[in-house]
């Protein structure tokens, strides 16, 4: 199978009532523990690049790996540049296979994000990949992406038919209470999604798959661990999983993943090295750490997006 686009794979996730996993990549461990977990429990996949991961492993370094790892499982698999900034990076990616883009316009003002979004949409569509738009602005920090509290903004569902009318997005990421990163919440602060928002922008843009960003959960376990073998997480504190199960259940066709990778493979790996303080061989620490972002993936499959046998 080759990669697809995630066309086909909202419609039937919104008909289903179902999300798709968006998952980050950065290396090929992460790459295979996310592509065989969907593999055993047959789910479509989103596997999605930052630009940060992009300067890191390199872009084509990173596409022959999801080539492989196409060719490994025969899943449907979407290729995703997460938060592309401007025209230029999105264009770079288009033309270097990706499947689908997201063109990150909520720093500007609306009739700009208007601009800049439509600029990458028509590009896109003449290459036959489709587009990610984004309104609203979440708080946080993860990679290129840096919006402090006070500059946050919940989407404005007056807002989304103009926008998506101008543009022609194929999806759009919408701000309801998630944020980036680990950090998500202030000590005390009981997290809350705003399902009224969504509810609103569901009704304003029926059967139109709706995406959201900074959804990590922050499974407890894996920043107990990071605490025990040295680290200093008192107060990480993600989205709960049942709200992210309700979510997945309406318009959201699309859930982004990123730091629950990370704490999987950073507890894992600091468990590993304090126990085993003579071991340099990289698989014997990697190992492991590819299976807990293997076990951490099918957990958010089958508990949390809903998509397990879906493929």
């Amino acid at each position: 199978m080759a990669l697809v686009t995630t066309t086909e794979m909202f419609r039937k996730a919104y008909e289903g009532g179902y999300a798709i996993g968006a998952f980050n990549v950065n290396n090929m461990e992460i790459i295979q523990g996310i592509t065989e977990a969907a593999a055993e429990e047959k789910a479509p996949l989103i596997l999605q690049v930052s630009a940060g991961a992009r300067k890191y492993a390199k872009h084509g370094y990173l596409m022959k790996l999801i080539e492989a790892a196409v060719a490994d499982t025969g899943l449907p698999i979407a290729v995703h540049l997460d938060h592309g900034d401007d025209f230029e990076i999105c264009k770079s990616c288009i033309d270097g296979g990706f499947t689908s883009v997201m063109i990150d316009g909520s720093k500007h003002a609306f009739e700009d994000n208007i601009r800049l979004t439509k600029q990458v949409v028509d590009y896109a569509h003449s290459k036959g990949v489709v587009v990610e738009g984004e309104l609203g602005k979440l708080a946080g920090v993860e990679d290129d992406v840096n919006v402090a509290d006070e500059d946050a903004q919940f989407t404005d569902p007056a807002e989304v038919e103009e926008f998506v009318t101008q543009t022609g997005v194929d999806s759009l990421a919408i701000a309801i209470g998630t944020s980036h990163g680990a950090y998500k919440f202030k000590p005390g602060q009981t997290p809350r999604l705003r399902f009224d928002i969504l509810e609103d922008i569901q009704k304003r843009l029926p059967n139109f798959p709706i995406v959201l960003h900074g959804a990590s959960s922050v499974i407890p376990e894996f920043v107990a661990t990071v605490n025990q073998y040295g680290g200093r997480m008192p107060d990480a504190i993600g989205i709960p999983e049942e709200m992210l199960r309700q979510a997945a259940k309406s318009a959201v066709c699309k859930i982004n993943i990123d730091s629950d990778l990370r704490l999987a493979m950073t507890a894992t790996l600091r468990e590993y090295m304090a126990l085993h303080p003579d071991h340099f061989d990289p698989r014997q620490y990697l190992t492991p750490a590819r299976t807990a972002i293997k076990d951490m993936v099918k957990r958010k499959l089958v508990n949390v997006l809903g998509c397990s046998g879906k493929a």
